[in-house]
């Protein structure tokens, strides 16, 4: 299969914080795609619903978890802006209330239509939703970065079929 004259897609992952599921979906779904030499076809960033971290290193448990599957995540947080709906083509929310504020923030349908919840591309989700960790434990940082692996091959699938991608 050949790869058809494309730009990049562009993918923004979003949490509320964004500072532990979004920077380490960010961080796995970019390992995966560079794994598989595709990292050219791709701008990936994430963001927050909310602005309390605003310039922030990922939580500490988010960056160990990330550098013990051997992830690179040196992604400063920053909160959504209403111009990510021009920039992405993708915007995945980790969860229903994140998904739901950025449908609020959304001036039309074609901005509504990129939102998505990440876990709806896993034809065998028990649950549609990135559990946030913050209050949990190392286990629950663990939990949310098997998740995010999973979801970031499903998401991948998905897109090479949509776009007629290929490895190259």
């Amino acid at each position: 299969m050949e790869t058809k004259n494309i730009s990049q897609i562009r993918i923004l992952f979003v949490c509320l914080g964004n500072i532990c599921r979004s920077p380490i979906a960010e961080a796995t779904f970019k390992h995966l795609v560079k794994t598989q030499n595709m990292l050219h076809l791709f701008e990936i960033d994430s963001a927050g619903t909310a602005g309390y971290h605003v310039g922030e290193l990922a939580d500490p448990r988010t960056r160990k978890v990330a550098e013990s599957v051997g992830l690179e995540l040196d992604h400063l947080s920053r909160q959504f802006k209403m111009e990510d709906f021009e920039r992405f083509d993708y915007i995945l929310a980790m969860d229903k209330s994140n998904a739901q504020g950025l449908s609020n923030l959304a001036r039309n349908r074609e901005q509504i239509a990129k939102i998505s919840l990440f876990r709806a591309y896993e034809k065998e989700a028990r649950s549609l939703e990135v559990p946030d960790p913050y209050y949990g434990d190392t286990a629950a940082f663990i939990k949310v970065q098997s998740i995010v692996e999973h979801a970031s091959k499903s998401f991948l699938n998905f897109l090479i079929k949509k776009h007629g991608l290929a490895y190259k």
